[in-house]
């Protein structure tokens, strides 16, 4: 690596990281604006915002495996084509499919970051890489704080397009750069076999759920068309599982839940994902509702500044936390500030800006303990040859409970509002549907706190330095990678 390249290497890995998760949080505050410049309903504009998550659930696993070998850089260089492509598609789109086709594209982006990681691992020294990696764990973050705000300002400077113009910009900024400082890994060993099959049946089954549960309260819950979409998606799901537990590479291996602490990470992280995007989806709807607040894009936007804040700030926390209260009461703090969250701002009416912004800061303090602590939960419970497998599995979990939560969101709305597809809810709706969300973040917390189970506390006592380092294996893992090299401190 020249000089010049290895300068710019860190650098150019966060602005990829940065550009990435401004990207994938794209079409939220934007889904008013979609549905009004389109013409549609809001529950179908949502499909801007799923069909990215989707995406991402299902290729992250695919693009780890494909990326964890002598192609990494091409695989990089090819999603960022496909977001590059996106934003050009979503920008053009005069219609709704063709929207959702673009940001679906886009959803490859979302199964970067553990490339990026990847790259950092292999290319710097032993004592820089995890510093590099922790940043590029926090980028999400930190990237929907920027992006939210940015995209709409754009949105209301110009119009929507305008911010899928910047995003495909951006985005092409990101590649060039990648072809300049990503190394190529053609002497790495390849990769095992990916599993297309899984990959193929895991996104039809999820795409007929998400179908059936949108389009539930149009056709009618016991229409043969819905219960057509929900039984198609029950047998693939479950074709899908049976494919898993019998191939020898599956997409994600899912005899890992026989660990206790995997199964914990795994169901709280997808109903966690599920009232998180619950929350957030909707908080930015509000802001703009004209019977809610009434508030621009741009202002929807900065409603996420507290959000990335107190998430990053709270992650922070989380070693110090577990070793004063035990590894078990840490997801189930935060899973209580996110039920907190919703259950503040429901209770404020939907009417008060000031009520937004400190709801989402609750909300940042639940996502930053819970999905910090996770990876270092599963590290410290699986060997480490399984270590890459079962953050792969969390991260496909975490991602199908975005999907769930966003596709949930109107289906929700329109349970309570009681309107036509066509029809804007009801501030009651939202805050019904708000409610809703608390339930199940609530459920989240009874759900880790009962399955991790008194092992988690009993077994040991680790030490704060033991948590950082279990933490950092889980963000490596994510990669891919082998564990870190070195005596772990105790």
């Amino acid at each position: 690596m020249s000089a010049l390249r290895h300068r710019a290497f860190v650098p150019g890995l966060l602005f990829i990281g940065t550009v990435v998760s401004i990207i994938s949080s794209l079409g939220a505050p934007l889904i008013p604006t979609i549905a009004d410049e389109l013409g549609t309903s809001l529950g179908s504009a949502q499909w801007s915002l799923t069909a990215t998550m989707l995406v991402g659930a299902v290729a992250s696993p695919v693009v780890g495996r494909l990326g964890d070998g002598p192609w990494r850089r091409e695989v990089l260089l090819l999603c960022l084509v496909s977001v590059s492509l996106g934003g050009v598609l979503a920008a053009l789109a005069g219609s709704l499919p063709v929207l959702v086709a673009g940001r679906a594209l886009q959803g490859m982006g979302l199964a970067l970051m553990p490339l990026t990681m990847a790259a950092a691992r292999d290319a710097l020294a032993r004592d820089r890489a995890p510093g590099v990696i922790a940043a590029l764990s926090v980028i999400t973050a930190v990237g929907v704080g920027l992006g939210y705000p940015l995209t709409g300002l754009i949105a209301d400077a110009f119009d929507v397009s305008a911010a899928f113009w910047f995003g495909a910009i951006t985005s092409a900024v990101a590649l060039a750069i990648a072809i300049f400082v990503v190394p190529s890994t053609r002497d790495a060993p390849r990769p095992g076999r990916i599993d297309v099959v899984g990959a193929v049946l895991a996104g039809i089954g999820l795409v007929a759920l998400l179908i059936g549960l949108e389009k539930g309260a149009d056709w009618g819950w016991t229409s043969a068309t819905t219960l057509g979409a929900l039984l198609v998606a029950v047998v693939v799901l479950a074709v899908w599982r049976r494919h898993e537990l019998r191939t020898h590479d599956p997409l994600v291996d899912l005899r890992l839940f026989r660990h206790r602490a995997v199964l914990t990470a795994n169901v709280s992280g997808l109903v966690i994902g599920l009232s998180m995007y619950l929350g957030i989806t909707l908080m930015t709807q509000v802001v703009q509702l004209p019977e809610g607040m009434g508030e621009s894009v741009f202002v929807a936007g900065l409603v996420l500044l507290p959000f990335s804040l107190t998430s990053f700030l709270a992650s922070r926390l989380v070693p110090l936390a577990q070793e004063r209260l035990g590894a078990r009461a840490t997801i189930p703090i935060g899973c209580v500030a996110i039920a907190a969250a919703t259950l503040f701002f429901a209770a404020s009416g939907g009417q008060h800006l000031w009520a937004a912004f400190v709801a989402m800061g609750m909300f940042g303090v639940g996502v930053g303990f819970t999905f910090s602590a996770m990876p270092g939960l599963i590290v410290s419970a699986v060997p480490a040859a399984e270590t890459s497998s079962a953050m792969s599995l969390y991260q496909v979990t975490r991602y199908v409970g975005f999907s769930i939560g966003s596709g949930l969101a109107i289906t929700l709305l329109r349970a309570f509002d009681g309107g036509g597809a066509d029809a804007v809810p009801g501030l009651d709706a939202y805050r019904e549907t708000f409610l809703v969300a608390t339930l199940f973040a609530l459920g989240a917390a009874a759900t880790a706190w009962f399955l991790a189970g008194h092992g988690l506390d009993d077994h040991r006592r680790p030490s704060r330095a033991l948590r950082l380092r279990e933490a950092e294996e889980g963000r490596v893992a994510s990669a891919g990678l082998e564990m870190l090299e070195g005596p772990v401190p105790r």
